[in-house]
């Protein structure tokens, strides 16, 4: 298991390019360095041997009680060895550590969240993010069979 850490500000064009990579095939939305650099505090990172991000996720906030996990990206060369979950686990940690009580995501992903806890969820819970995808692409949330999930958090108290 690989240590997990908060992204750093020389990362930013990593991270994008890393998420970016995925975009083409609808398994990650677009993301500039300006996106990543304006959420840099909720990205979390990890790194292969030589310090190099090979992995990362992102939580963004839709409300004081609703927050997405997005950008969620292992590098293909890394792919298989546990790290998706890893990613997904730290941006659950995160998310109850800010207070959030709910976490969703959108994903092909299906036996990935599950096997972290997730539980399918209607979009419908969620207009926001349907506002979001209207903005962006109609044709995202079409691509292939997305699927919504969502996990109730315990709220700790830090």
């Amino acid at each position: 298991m690989r240590p997990i850490a908060p992204a750093r500000e020389y990362d930013v064009p990593v991270l994008a390019d890393l998420n970016n990579r995925f975009a083409p095939d609808g398994l990650t939305l677009p993301r500039s360095e300006s996106f990543v650099e304006a959420h840099l505090d909720d990205y979390r990172v990890i790194r292969d041997d030589d310090g190099h991000v090979v992995g990362c996720v992102c939580i963004d906030e839709y409300s004081p009680s609703l927050v997405e996990l997005v950008s969620l990206a292992v590098d293909p060369s890394q792919q298989g060895k546990g790290l998706g979950a890893q990613l997904v686990k730290a941006a659950v940690t995160l998310a109850a550590k800010r207070g959030y009580p709910e976490i969703f995501a959108v994903s092909f992903s299906d036996s990935l969240f599950q096997r972290c806890g997730f539980h399918f969820q209607d979009i419908e819970k969620y207009p926001e993010k349907k506002r979001r995808y209207d903005r962006v692409s109609a044709d995202e949330w079409t691509i292939g069979h997305k699927h919504c999930f969502a996990l109730a958090l315990p709220v700790e108290h830090v």
